[in-house]
């Protein structure tokens, strides 16, 4: 048996989009869950002027928001969703000018209370990708650890 309750939903991905529903900041950025299953998780995100800089390139916080909620739901797809990022590091590879990013991110290591996972984000113009960010990230379990998890 599990503690992952993603696991026993009726479907994964629809457990994840009530998830993302329930973040009034990712409602307002636009967000859509387009994959989630076990060890990994795409994120979409429309982009509109509004998250654009001064030279008309995505703001770098777009992206940054981005690679936050794309890890913590690929950590929170084995570790359950009740997790939280505990640090990440993005690398900026070139500017964001398309229609719209997604964010797929994959679990690199799985422990009991964390997961160390990775997440490329692509700009996509014409539906054509090319990478623009990648990250490596530390998504921690916040649930209180059961008996045996103790030290």
């Amino acid at each position: 048996m599990t503690d992952n309750p993603f696991e026993s939903a009726t479907s994964m991905l629809d457990a994840g989009r009530s998830v993302l529903a329930a973040q009034a900041f990712s409602e307002l950025m636009g967000a859509e869950l387009e994959r989630f299953e076990p060890g990994s998780a795409d994120l979409r995100l429309p982009l509109r002027p509004q998250l654009r800089q001064q030279f008309g390139l995505t703001h770098g916080g777009v992206v940054s928001y981005l690679v936050d909620n794309t890890l913590t739901f690929a950590g929170g797809s084995v570790l359950g969703p009740e997790v939280l990022t505990a640090e990440f590091k993005v690398s900026y590879v070139a500017p964001a000018v398309g229609e719209a990013l997604i964010a797929r991110a994959t679990v690199v290591h799985q422990g009991r209370r964390q997961a160390v996972c990775r997440c490329d984000v692509f700009d996509v113009t014409e539906g054509v990708e090319a990478l623009c960010a990648t990250a490596l990230g530390t998504i921690r379990s916040v649930r209180e650890p059961a008996a045996r998890d103790a030290d």
